[in-house]
């Protein structure tokens, strides 16, 4: 009986999360995996609003509407997961995308973790670097960074 095996991947809205996932479903995955698609939400709208200091409602709209983009996003996600026939969960967790990756690991006992490279959306795209590095440098466990190959960005 082989055992089972935790395997935390960090998803996004981006083709790079996409990409790492069907990598380690391509080239990693094992029966027995348990997989953790964890969701590190970030609030981009409300961030950039320049209404936040004086409408309150406008941001509770703002929220609302992050809520509903993000639920539809966990759904998608548990949906992957039924797609694939793998069994797991889903989680979305608050706050610094490589603390948040690091010690959800940390807490399921992962034996693995996935990261798109370059992913994260927009705003931490010049940060991501800092995620990958971030979880590389802090995590106990292996960390499978997935780089696409750049021939269909045009390079």
């Amino acid at each position: 009986m082989a055992e089972e095996r935790n395997v935390v991947i960090a998803m996004d809205e981006s083709d790079y999360a996409n990409y790492a996932f069907e990598y380690y479903m391509k080239n990693v995955h094992k029966p027995n995996d348990h997989v953790i698609l964890l969701h590190v939400p970030e609030y981009h709208t409300v961030i950039q609003s320049p209404m936040v200091m004086t409408d309150v409602s406008v941001v509770t709209d703002l929220l609302q509407d992050e809520e509903k983009r993000i639920k539809a996003f966990l759904d998608t996600l548990g949906a992957k997961l039924k797609n694939h026939g793998i069994g797991g969960k889903v989680k979305s967790v608050g706050g610094n995308a490589g603390e948040v990756i690091t010690k959800v690991a940390a807490d399921e006992k992962a034996g693995l973790i996935v990261i798109g490279s370059r992913g994260m959306g927009t705003i931490r795209r010049t940060l991501l670097g800092s995620v990958s590095d971030y979880v590389m440098h802090h995590a106990h466990v292996p960390v499978l960074v997935c780089k696409q190959e750049h021939h269909q960005h045009g390079h």
